[in-house]
This record gives structure tokens, sequence and C-alpha cells, in this order.
């Protein structure tokens, strides 16, 4: 196919055209007499490199193969040709599973050497379809279980639906609960908007909080809710607001080590999605907090760093993802109170004083507003 037919097609018609590519190269190897193979990079911590150029997470060097010359790995490859062929097929068929689905799916498949013995061992089967065919796993039409993060704020979107299109404004359009970002952001167009930052934010509570004080009308602020953990849906339109509409964005978690490692993975990417992460990192992201500072200057409540925390911690100084003045120095200031905080803490001094004292004088600080 050329370089123009390519060009042309949809992402769902390159995402097909991939899998087949796949199916066809263990013909042909087969064709060949040469034993079936499939190489990958390999997956494991001491092949993940934080790249200096894009200060994201990514691959390194080293490979490793599938190989049907043992049985283990004949059935790994017959287990990749039956979902190869199943997500061709879902294509076709304009339809969607879930993660979950397939898992499941597999115990209806002809072969019973065909089917998973997990969920993660299927789940990382699709992560592997997404490497060697350089497609994501939403144009696969795969699903995860539904993340349930939101946005509110003022920007005008129009998403493609399984009815049409339709033209949404993320403050007029919709409840208090915001507009629910769908599994594929790449299918959301940006029309028009009135924002000056966008602010990721963890928890729901605080999340509630910054939407009925207004914050987000107050300063033209996009609130996006992480949900803990986000997403790769969420990430992956943060990335895109900051790419595309040029905006700056900001983290706003709970002070503890594992709210760092939320901000980490906006910013930089995590291990698990490495092959992903300049697709879905933004490394321009700026942490608001809660900073350990801010429990000192403002003593708020506290729980105590429990052991998992303080090693954490000490991990996160060897981080190359937190080899900063500024990160070595708050590090160290927690290690030394050995204290951590919620967002919600905040609220010890008033319900308004995070979204008329703490965030504008954070921001203000950073240059955001």
């Amino acid at each position: 196919m050329s370089d123009t037919e390519r060009g042309s097609q949809t992402a769902e018609e390159r995402a097909r055209q991939q899998l087949i590519d796949l199916a066809a190269e263990f013909y042909d190897q087969f064709d060949r007499g040469d034993v079936p193979q499939m190489t990958l990079p390999t997956r494991s911590k001491s092949n993940i490199v934080f790249d200096e150029e894009s200060h994201v997470w990514v691959y390194g060097d080293r490979t490793s193969t599938r190989s049907a010359n043992s049985v283990r790995g004949a059935r790994k490859l017959l287990k990749a040709a039956y979902t190869i062929e199943f997500l061709a097929r879902q294509l076709d068929e304009e339809r969607s599973s879930t993660l979950r689905e397939l898992y499941y799916l597999s115990e209806s498949w002809d072969s019973e050497e065909a089917g998973f013995s997990s969920q993660d061992e299927s789940n990382q089967l699709v992560e592997d379809l997404e490497i060697v065919s350089g497609v994501t796993r939403e144009d696969f039409h795969m699903r995860p279980e539904e993340s349930g993060a939101t946005l509110m704020g003022p920007l005008e979107l129009r998403e493609q639906t399984r009815r049409g299109e339709r033209e949404i404004h993320c403050q007029e359009d919709v409840g208090e609960g915001g507009y629910q970002i769908p599994n594929n952001p790449d299918t959301i167009e940006f029309l028009d908007h009135d924002i000056d930052f966008v602010l990721c934010v963890e928890t729901g509570g605080m999340r509630d909080r910054l939407i009925e004080n207004g914050f987000d009308e107050a300063h033209n602020c996009l609130v996006v809710h992480l949900k803990g953990q986000p997403a790769r849906a969420t990430r992956r339109i943060t990335k895109r607001l900051h790419d595309e509409l040029d905006l700056p964005v900001v983290v706003f978690t709970d002070g503890d080590p594992w709210s760092y490692r939320i901000f980490g993975s906006v910013a930089y990417g995590s291990i698990k999605s490495a092959h992903l992460s300049e697709y879905l990192a933004t490394p321009e992201a700026r942490f608001v907090g809660i900073q350990p500072q801010d429990i000192v200057d403002y003593d708020l409540p506290t729980d105590p760093l429990a052991d998992s925390d303080i090693n954490a911690l000490e991990s996160e100084l060897e981080d190359p993802r937190f080899m900063t003045d500024y990160w070595e120095e708050q590090i160290e200031l927690q290690l030394d109170i050995e204290k951590k905080a919620e967002q919600q803490a905040l609220a010890s001094r008033g319900l308004d004083f995070v979204t008329e004292t703490y965030l504008p004088e954070r921001l203000g600080e950073m240059g955001v507003i």
C-alpha cells in the first residue's frame, strides 16, 4: 500500500490494515519455512529509560522474541493470532468491546489453547499488539472499563457519537458532574474556548469544591478530574489541550508520594505505558500542590508517614522525573517532618480557602495567573 493510500485511510482502517499485516507476516514466515516469531521491546523495568530529550519514559534497546520453537512460545503466538482475527472482525463490523470482555470472549474460541488464563494476560497481549503495530488500542475499538473522569470549563467541542456529531459547551451544556471524557479523545474536535489554563485535580471532593465555588468561571479554568491515577483517555485529552490549544497545565494532588506519582504519570508518562509516552504525556505540566512546604506553612491536618510512604519517597529521590532542586527540597522536607496531607485538609482554614487564597497565591507565584 502506498503512503498516499495510507494517508487517506481512517484511523480504524489503518488499525485493521496493521492487524492484517501482522497476520500476513506470520503466514509469510510459515511459507518460507521459518519458525514464526514476533519481536518486542523487553517489557521489564530495567529496559525502561527516561529520555532526556523528550522528558518521558520510553523503552530501551533490548528486545525479546516470542517464537513458536517452544510450546509456551507457540501458545503465545496462537493467542496473538486469534486476538488479531477477533479485532479485525470487530473493526469490520464497526463494533467495540472492553478489555474485560476480550478475556471472557476467548473462552468461546474454537481452540482451548487460545483462551486466556487471566485478564492480565489478555491485557498484556493487547499492549503487545499496540507496540508491534504502532496502533493504539482505542483505534482497535478496545475500551477499558469506564473511568468516569470529567472536565468542566469554558470549552466548546464537537464529539462523534453513534448517533452522529454533537456540539457541547463544557459549562453551559452540562450538569454539575461536567463533561465525561470519552474512551478515545481523538474523536473530539476543539471548536472554541476561553480557557487560560488547565487544572488537573486528583480527588472528586476537591473537584466538586472548585466547581461549587465557581473557580472555573472566576479564573477561566478548565478543571480536569483525574479520578486518582489517570486513565489513558484523561492523559490524552490533557496532552491535546496543551499541544493544540497552547494551554498551561498544572496538577493538583494530595501531598503524599503516591500522588506525586500521579503528577509524574501526567507529565512524564508511566512505566506501564512507556510505548505511548509521547502520545499521552505532557512534560510541560507543573505541580501546584499539596506541597510538603504547605503542610508546614499552613499547619495542615496530617497523617504520619507509613513505612511504605518513606520507601516510596526515598525511591522518588532516585527517580529521574523527580531529580530537580524543587522536588529534592520538597521530598527531603517531607521525610524530615514525617507527615502527609490530603487536598481536603485545606478546608481546616474554611471552605473558600482553596479557591480564594491557596490556589490564587500558588498559581500567581508560578506565573499561571
